[in-house]
This record gives structure tokens, sequence and C-alpha cells, in this order.
């Protein structure tokens, strides 16, 4: 049997998404062995980011500065709001470069299965945000499951009467895709949105 201190580190790993029990055993291992090298410096790390990271008021992104530093960049396009269901949504927008505006990060998406309602996603605040005045649009991108059709279907529903363009993403076949591979929901949803060439 492991020391209590190394078996409690495989516990927690095996908490992270990916990392089942048998993972979790071969990174502490890892990283005990490799203590200078590996464990130090993700413990440090780890501890830095506990105490500096938290979510930004405005959008709920996680930054360590409030407003974060895409609510606080002038450059950004104020008329907008990019509405994810989650930070790895948000930060995947930005690793594509796909959004110019800013963001609001719901916290999750509609699930009566996992009791997730209105109330426990940043919706309030979305259409807070909506009513203030300075937004022309809100672009819904939520992820093409039910339960994000489902967020996206209430949330504008929600910013009727708000004064605000409510969009979507486009949904269809991805660049590079064969329409042989597709799936049929891909290709119906594809062929509704299909636009003048």
């Amino acid at each position: 049997m492991p020391a209590p201190e190394i078996e409690r580190l495989i516990q927690l790993l095996a908490k992270l998404p990916g990392l089942g029990p048998r993972s979790a055993r071969r990174v502490a291992l890892y990283l005990v062995r490799h203590k200078p090298d590996a464990l130090d410096p993700l413990a440090d790390a780890m501890s830095r980011a506990a105490a500096a990271i938290r979510a930004c008021s405005t959008c709920g992104n996680l930054d360590a500065s409030d407003p974060c530093a895409i609510c606080a960049d002038p450059k950004r396009d104020s008329s907008y709001v990019c509405v994810v269901e989650t930070v790895a949504d948000l930060w995947a927008l930005e690793r594509a470069g796909a959004c110019e505006g800013r963001y609001h990060v719901l916290g999750g998406a509609l699930s009566a299965l996992d009791g997730i309602g209105p109330e426990e996603l940043r919706i309030g605040q979305l259409v807070e945000r909506a009513r203030a005045g300075e937004l022309k649009e809100v672009v819904l991108a939520t992820n093409a499951t039910v339960s994000g059709q489902t967020t996206a279907h209430y949330i504008a529903e929600r910013l009727m009467g708000a004064g605000v363009a409510v969009t979507g993403l486009a949904h269809g076949v991805p660049l590079g895709g064969e329409l042989d591979y597709m799936d049929d929901g891909t290709l119906v949803a594809a062929l509704k949105a299909r636009h003048r060439i």
C-alpha cells in the first residue's frame, strides 16, 4: 500500500476529467519520482492559481483580474456578446480568433435530469446586460446538444423585448468534411441552413 499522502494524491488525480484510477496512479508515481522537475513546480502553479484566479463578475470568464482581460479590452466590439456554456467554450472561440466581441459564460446548460434550471445558470445576468442598452446583438453559441439547444431557445424567449437581435451559430457540414461521413442530424441542419453562393 502506498503512503497515505500518495494515496490521497491518487484519489484527487482520479477525480480529474480523463483520468481513472489506473491513470491517476501512473501520474502520481511520475510526479513523486520527478519531484523537483514535476511535482514541486506543479504544486507551486496550483497554489498560485488557487490564490489568483477568479470568475469575472461581468462575463464569468476565469482570470486573475476582475473584470477579465477580455472585458477590459477597449479594442473588443462591445455591441455584441457571445453566449457560451462554459469557460472551455470561450477559450475554444478565443483560440480560433472567431469572436471580436465580448462573452457571457452561462456556467452550463439547462438539464432537468441533472437538476440544472435557469436559477443555476447566469441567465439573469445576461438578460440584465441585454436590457442595459449597450448591446445590439446576442449570439447564442451553446453546444449543438439537446440541452444546449434547449438553453438557447429558453434564452431567446427571455430576451424577447430586450431590444437586441438574437442570433445563433450556423450548424452543418464542417470545413473539410465529407458528406458520406456526416451523421443524419448534421446533414439535415446543413440543408436547412443552406445559403446562396
